[in-house]
């Protein structure tokens, strides 16, 4: 009998292991993930992002409510999503890196939506030595609402598809480092390519705000592009 109760007991463990599990077996709510890891967002605004309709997001949202990944506060009507904790972004970041190491499939998925050769890069740590340096312009190219919410220190705000037009408000003779997102973030890839195009020096950070927040370095936030 007391077999019989440890099993089911077992049983009843793994499934709720399961069940956080199930909530992540969706690419969209991977999506809704990775945003909401730049900062929290009304349902409306990561339906916008994600290309999802309103039905689809708030269906998306309430599995990974349900399974603890987020939580929400309510401002008048409005409702905000945010990530329920570091260790959800932590755990998404390790399932990516995972899935890229043992799937076969990610590579190349990777490479596709990045977009061909690799754009020069450096690392964090490379980055941080040279902010200290003032030797180069930090540029985030973010949507404003997610650099507001927080950035790294020092970085201008000029969102990717507000670059082509902006460009001449970057120092002419002066390499650009671009981030965006993190490491699997198509934005910094187009900016430094456009700003290649237009004999620029641009160089991209190896990963980007998800990764920078994860190794506990210095954010900012609040501050207007």
């Amino acid at each position: 009998m007391a077999a019989t109760i440890r099993a089911l007991a077992k049983t009843e463990l793994y499934e709720a292991f399961a069940a956080s599990g199930k909530a992540l077996a969706s690419g969209k709510r991977l999506e809704l993930l990775d945003l909401l890891a730049q900062g929290e967002r009304t349902v409306d605004g990561l339906a916008k992002v994600a290309g999802l309709n309103l039905t689809t997001a708030s269906a998306h949202l309430q599995t990974l409510k349900q399974a603890g990944f987020v939580a929400t506060r309510r401002d008048g009507v409005r409702i905000f999503y945010r990530l329920a904790g570091d260790d959800v972004a932590q755990l998404f970041a390790l399932l990516r890196k995972v899935a890229e190491h043992h799937q076969a499939a990610v590579p190349a998925a990777r490479d596709a939506y990045l977009g061909g050769p690799g754009t020069a890069e450096l690392s964090r740590d490379e980055l941080r030595a040279r902010v200290a340096a003032a030797d180069v312009v930090l540029l985030d190219v973010r949507p404003v609402e997610e650099y507001l919410a927080g950035h790294i220190p020092g970085a201008i705000s000029i969102p990717v598809d507000q670059l082509a037009e902006r460009i001449t408000e970057l120092p002419e003779h002066a390499e650009t480092v671009v981030y965006c997102r993190g490491e699997y973030c198509v934005l910094a890839h187009d900016a430094v390519r456009l700003l290649t195009a237009n004999d620029r020096r641009a160089i991209r950070l190896n990963d980007g705000m998800l990764e920078w927040r994860l190794a506990d370095l210095p954010v900012d936030d609040g501050d207007r592009p």
